[in-house]
């Protein structure tokens, strides 16, 4: 690949060499640097985008935590989070620190008791918001980082991220609501495995007042709607975080679209990395395109 050359004899690359490093399309990466200012590339006197090694790195950081489930907006954040993580030496950021080095000692032991207690001490320290955003996501985010070097086994990648899954479980099921508070029902698609980011969601649109179901991870075909029809709630947040369930089976997205049609009083809403791949194929007409929660 041959890169440009300016002057300080850093390799810079076009949008097209970055496109070809990351896999993501030019259309993805604009849309990506204008909705969340996840680089700022230069620019040369002919208008053309010019990126370095850094750029490069941050993208494929977003690729890989939108692959792993989380919302585009989490996963620009998470990835701009790397390329300044000095973490300030006052108490509260000392604890986050030393809380986070446990549970990555506990996750490379396997020790699942040690990972349950940090996580619920941390927890009842913290309160709910703080602990899933300074505590739960960045320890995902290094559950993924150690797994994609090598550092980590299935075992250990696998005991941390089931430990954080029942935690979250728990917390939504002994979260209190009111009794008239509208019901928002999260699901992954069919040939979905990813479910951890949307017990997040859940969990943070709680504190916004929802009431939430949920329908884990690779459900039976049909299930959705199912429980659509049975507890009717206001609005559905389908979950895509590969490109496999249109792969897998194109017509079901379809057919969701059809029953969201049939379905006025329910707002159906379908986000996630692989959705946002995939949208140009999609021709949704009654499920809306989600890329933040906060749509919502």
């Amino acid at each position: 690949m041959i890169a440009l050359k300016p002057s300080s004899e850093t390799p810079t690359y076009t949008i097209k060499q970055v496109a070809d490093q990351t896999g993501l399309s030019r259309q993805v990466l604009r849309k990506w640097e204008e909705r969340y200012d996840i680089v700022i590339p230069q620019r040369l006197d002919n208008g053309y985008r010019i990126y370095h090694d850094e750029d490069i790195r941050l993208f494929l950081l977003m690729k890989r935590y939108a692959e792993d489930g989380f919302a585009l907006s989490q996963a620009a954040e998470m990835a701009k989070s790397q390329k300044n993580s000095t973490i300030s030496s006052n108490p509260k950021n000392t604890y986050l620190e030393d809380t986070l080095s446990d549970l990555l000692r506990h996750g490379t032991n396997c020790d699942e008791l040690e990972l349950n207690f940090s996580l619920q001490a941390a927890y009842h320290r913290l309160g709910l918001e703080h602990y899933l955003q300074q505590i739960v996501i960045p320890f995902l985010q290094q559950v993924g980082d150690h797994w994609a070097s090598g550092e980590w086994d299935e075992y250990q990648e696998a005991l941390s991220s089931l430990v954080v899954r029942d935690q979250l479980v728990q917390l939504r099921r002994n979260f209190h609501y009111r009794e008239d508070s509208p019901i928002l029902l999260g699901a992954c698609l069919p040939h979905e495995s990813h479910e951890i980011p949307v017990h997040i969601f859940l969990l943070q649109l709680m504190l916004k007042g929802w009431r939430t179901a949920m329908i884990g991870s690779t459900p039976a075909p049909g299930a959705i709607q199912s429980l659509v029809e049975k507890i009717q709630p206001a609005k559905v947040l389908l979950s895509a975080s590969t490109t496999f369930p249109f792969e897998k089976d194109p017509q079901m997205i379809q057919e969701l679209d059809e029953f969201a049609g049939q379905h006025p009083s329910t707002e159906f809403y379908l986000g996630g990395y692989g959705a946002f791949i995939w949208a140009d194929r999609l021709h949704l007409q009654h499920i809306h395109l989600l890329e933040s929660i906060d749509e919502i």
